[in-house]
C-alpha cells in the first residue's frame, strides 16, 4: 500500500496551473521534426527517423510520458538503419486530449464493444513462483476513452496508415507494454512482434492490489477526491528541480537525468487537458494484464523482454517467470538499471532490439517466407 501511494503522489507533483502552448517543430531531445496524424478528428504527435527503406519499428511510451523518452532509442536504431517512428499516444505528450465524458472521447473509446470482466486468469506474483486465480475487470472505471484498447487501435490505425508496411515491430517500454500486447492481440498481421522495456504489472489494478475488497474502497475514494479536488494542491509543485527529485526514484543511473529529459517531459503535462489525464489514468484500476495478455497472445508473434534489475517499481522474480509463456523467447536483466533502460543503458537496450529484429528475420527466413512481405 506504501509504494502505491507514494507512486500516487510522485505522479501528482508533475501538475501545476494550466498553461497552452503547441508542440516545437523540432523535438529538443531527438532533433526529429514533431508531425502529426489525424485520427478519428484527433491530432497525434509522432516523430520519425532513420532511412524509409529500412524494417519499420514503432516506439510506444510509457506512464505521463511521451516520445522524446526514446531520445536514445530513436537515434541509435537509426543510426543502424531502421525506420524508427516514435508517437505520444492519446491523451499524452502533444497528441489531443479530448475531455472526458464527452462526445469526441466516446467516439474513440476502444471499450466500445468489449467485454466487462474475464473470470478466473491466472496472474503473477513477486515471488515469481506462485499464481494467483482473479477476475479481471476490463473496463475503465470512469469509462474514459484513455484506456488500452483506445491505444490498441490508434497504433494499428497509425501502423496501417501512416507507417504503411507489413511486419512492424512494436517496442514500448513501462505500461506501455499492455498497449503494445494488446494491438497485437487485435491486429496480428500488421506486426512481427514485440519487444518490452520492462513490462508493467500496474500495482493500482484492482486485481494487483493486497486485500483489494478491503484496500479498494479507500484508494476510490482517494482517486474521486484526486479527480476533484486535487489540481490546487500541486500548482506549485512542478518545477524542474521537483521533476528532477521525482526522476531519481525508478532511476538507477541518474546521470540520464539530465535539464533536456526533465523540460520534454514536463511541457506537456503543463498543457489544459494533461492533469486531468493523469488523475484519471490514476483511476485505472481496470483493463488487461502482462500473463493474461501472454497467456492469449499469437505464438507465432515472438516476445522478447528486457528490464533493470535495480528497477524499484518492477519485482525481477515475477519478470523471469514470463518465459514461462509460449510466445517469450527471451528475457534478460540488468544489473545497475533502473525502470527506463532505453535512456539509462541505451548501449544495452539498442543491440537488444537490434538482435530481437534480426531474430525474427532469421526465423521467418528459416520457415521459407518471403522476406520482402515483413517490411
Amino acid at each position: 500500500m506504501q509504494s502505491i501511494l507514494l507512486c500516487i503522489l510522485c505522479c501528482f507533483i508533475f501538475l501545476v496551473e494550466v498553461i497552452s502552448f503547441s508542440a516545437p517543430d523540432v523535438s529538443p531531445a531527438t532533433n526529429c521534426k514533431n508531425e502529426f496524424f489525424s485520427w478519428k478528428q484527433q491530432q497525434i504527435r509522432y516523430q520519425q527517423s532513420g532511412p524509409p527503406s529500412g524494417p519499420p519499428v514503432l516506439l510506444v511510451h510509457g506512464l505521463f510520458v511521451n516520445s522524446d523518452h526514446w531520445r536514445k532509442t530513436i537515434q541509435g536504431l537509426a543510426d543502424a538503419g531502421c525506420h524508427v517512428f516514435a508517437i505520444d499516444l492519446l491523451g499524452y505528450g502533444y497528441s489531443s486530449k479530448p475531455k472526458i465524458g464527452s462526445a469526441e472521447a466516446e467516439a474513440v473509446n476502444g471499450e466500445n464493444g468489449r467485454p466487462d470482466v474475464l473470470k478466473s486468469v491466472a496472474l503473477g506474483s513477486a515471488d515469481g513462483r506462485s499464481t494467483r486465480i482473479k477476475d479481471i475487470d476490463l473496463k475503465h472505471p470512469t469509462k474514459s476513452p484513455f484506456n488500452f484498447f483506445t491505444w490498441s487501435s490508434l497504433i494499428s490505425d497509425f501502423t496501417k496508415e501512416v507507417i504503411a508496411k507489413n511486419g512492424v515491430c512494436l517496442v514500448a517500454n513501462s505500461i506501455g507494454s499492455i498497449s503494445v500486447l494488446q494491438a497485437i492481440i487485435d491486429n496480428p498481421s500488421l506486426y512481427s512482434g514485440a519487444c518490452l522495456v520492462t513490462p508493467n504489472f500496474r500495482e493500482l489494478h484492482k486485481a494487483e492490489v493486497p486485500l483489494s475488497d478491503l484496500a479498494m474502497p479507500v484508494i476510490q475514494t482517494v482517486q474521486k477526491l484526486l479527480r476533484e479536488k486535487g489540481q490546487g494542491l500541486f500548482d506549485a509543485l512542478a518545477t524542474p528541480s521537483t521533476v528532477e527529485q521525482i526522476l531519481k526514484e525508478p532511476y538507477k543511473v541518474q546521470d540520464a537525468i539530465d535539464d533536456t529529459l526533465v523540460k520534454v517531459l514536463l511541457d506537456p503535462l503543463l498543457i489544459e487537458g494533461a492533469s486531468d489525464i493523469v488523475f484519471d489514468t490514476l483511476s485505472y484500476s481496470a483493463g488487461p494484464l502482462p500473463e493474461q495478455q501472454l497467456s492469449q497472445f499469437p505464438e507465432d508473434k515472438p516476445v522478447w523482454i528486457c528490464y533493470g534489475k535495480d528497477d524499484p517499481w518492477t519485482p525481477p522474480a515475477r519478470v523471469e517467470a514470463l518465459m514461462s509463456k509460449p510466445c517469450v523467447g527471451k528475457v534478460i536483466g540488468w544489473d545497475g538499471v533502473g525502470h527506463c533502460p532505453h535512456d539509462e543503458a541505451p548501449e544495452l537496450v539498442n543491440p537488444f532490439i537490434l538482435e530481437f529484429m534480426e531474430e525474427i528475420v532469421a526465423t521467418k527466413k528459416s520457415q521459407g517466407f518471403n522476406l520482402l512481405s515483413l517490411f
